[in-house]
Order: structure tokens, then sequence, then C-alpha cells
């Protein structure tokens, strides 16, 4: 695994903004629906009496169902398109994929997965001091993968000081961590641990999103009780453990929330934290530069 060459906190800092305001990106996804005036009315109404009469009965039923249905296809697969970039190719073939796996996806993704006894680590690490409830409301959340924040979008200047602190550990630690792009996602910057206890992604540990500065991490049940609880992030729908086809990701696979703030950076540094105790059983500090 290569070492990025260009830091990604090097990357952002001619565009880091430095009151830490969020960055006002759009992520929209757009409900189905159909407009029409009174002339495109008026053309379906005769379409439709026509078709009664010269149309075969079941080709004309079949039409009437297929053409709403193709409808919202495409609808759905341009909100797909919209989501950017993520681990799934944004092609028909990727969006077909992700179409099948919907069928399996979690159906409460706020209730944490079970506990393992013979698990290494054995316990979180969060429970040592609770994080604080989360200011405000849940963000709104679409998409499988890519998976991301449809508002409430993080700052950039938090995301650069987290890119910092990441980099800044594999500096102070390089036979235990290093950055490279994601093997989940397959763009973005991401934390690996040289060698993993609990592997996802060639132990891959987090990855954060440029688009909305939101991240995903693998954490011990413990942990993710603990962030569940509190606000700070939900389970990734595709994250539901064993069943008759595999899962694309371990059912420890999380969405952290975007920081807004300087506060909200500082619990989200916690959280890394537990996500490299979870990866590697090991407990290590990621320091914030000030």
């Amino acid at each position: 695994m290569a070492l990025t060459v260009t830091t990604e906190s090097q990357k952002l800092s001619s565009a880091d903004d430095s009151d830490g305001v969020s960055i006002n990106m759009v992520i929209r996804q757009d409900p189905f629906s159909i407009t029409l005036d009174a002339a495109a009315l008026l053309a379906v109404s005769i379409l439709l009496v026509l078709g009664m009469h010269f149309v075969d009965h079941f080709a004309f039923e079949a039409m009437i169902i297929l053409v709403p249905v193709m409808l919202l296809i495409h609808n759905d697969y341009l909100n797909f398109l919209k989501l950017g970039p993520g681990g799934t190719p944004s092609t028909p073939r990727g969006y077909a994929r992700l179409t099948f796996y919907r069928l399996f996806t979690l159906r409460d993704p706020f209730t944490p997965p079970p506990r393992n006894p013979s698990q290494v680590p054995s316990a979180g690490i969060l429970s040592q001091r609770p994080l604080p409830y989360r200011p405000g409301p849940r963000p709104s959340v679409a998409g499988l993968a890519p998976q991301r924040q449809l508002n409430q979008h993080g700052s950039l200047k938090a995301y650069s000081r987290l890119c910092a602190a990441i980099e800044s550990l594999c500096a102070r630690l390089p036979q235990k961590f290093v950055t490279a792009t994601s093997c989940l996602e397959k763009h973005g910057f991401a934390l690996f641990s040289r060698h993993p206890v609990n592997v996802c992604g060639n132990g891959e540990i987090c990855h954060l999103h440029t688009s909305d500065k939101s991240m995903h991490m693998n954490l011990h049940p413990d942990d993710i009780k603990e962030v569940l609880e509190k606000g700070w992030g939900e389970r990734h729908p595709l994250a539901f453990g064993k069943s008759w086809i595999m899962a694309p990701v371990p059912n420890t696979f999380c969405l952290i929330y975007a920081p807004r703030d300087e506060s909200d950076m500082r619990i989200v540094n916690r959280i890394i934290e537990a996500a490299i105790w979870y990866t590697t059983a090991e407990q290590v500090e990621v320091q914030l530069e000030a």
C-alpha cells in the first residue's frame, strides 16, 4: 500500500475556511413527480381513450403500468448519480447491483449490532468517558454506496484539521498506520492499520467524504451503541450481518455525521480513536493541532 505523496491537508490548505463556516454543498434527492399542464393532460386523456379502443387489452394495461414504473426507476437512478462518486460505479450496472441489495438493507439503522463475547477487543472505549448528546436533530441521510448527508454538511476547516491530525498520527507511528485512497469508497482520504485485528478493506480504519465531510468507520458494538444513543451517527444500511448473501460491509460499519464546528470536531476525533481501537485493539491518541 503506497503512501500518498501530496497530503490531504496540503491539498485543502488553500481552500480552507478560516472561520469554520460550513460549505454550502447541495446534494439533492428529488422526489418522483409528474406535472401536466392543460394541453398535456388533454393529450394524455385522448391517448387513453384511443388506447382503450384500438390497442390490445393486455398490452394497454401493461403499458399503463410500465410507463410510470420506468419513470420512477429513471428518477431513482438520477438521485443515485446526484450522490456523487462512491464505492459503487456510477453506471446502470452499479445501480442495478445496489437495487438488489436494497432487499436486504437494515430496517432500523439506530439499533446496535449484538455483542460477541469472544471478540477482540472485548469492549469499546467510549464508555470510559461518555459522549455528550449531539445538539440539534439528526441530518437527513440518503443512499447505500455512496451514502451521504443531504444537509448539515461539515466545516471544511474541521475536515482539514481531522485530515491533518490523521496524517500527523501516521508520521508519528509509521510502523502502525498509513494513509491512502479508501479501498471501500475507491475515492477519498482514508486511514489504514498496517496490522489490523479486525480486517475491513485491507485494514481500513476510516475514510472521510470530501462532499459532505461525513465519514465511515467500523466500531465496537459497545461504541456503536454510545454513538447511536447520543446522536453522532447511524449504522450503514448494508451492515445487515449474516444473511443468505454476504453483506458488502461488516455489521459494525457506521456513518459518522460531519462535524459542524470545533465542539463537534473534538467529539468526532474521539470516535475516530474508538475506530482505531476496534481495528487494532490498541488505544491510540489522535492529536488535533490548534
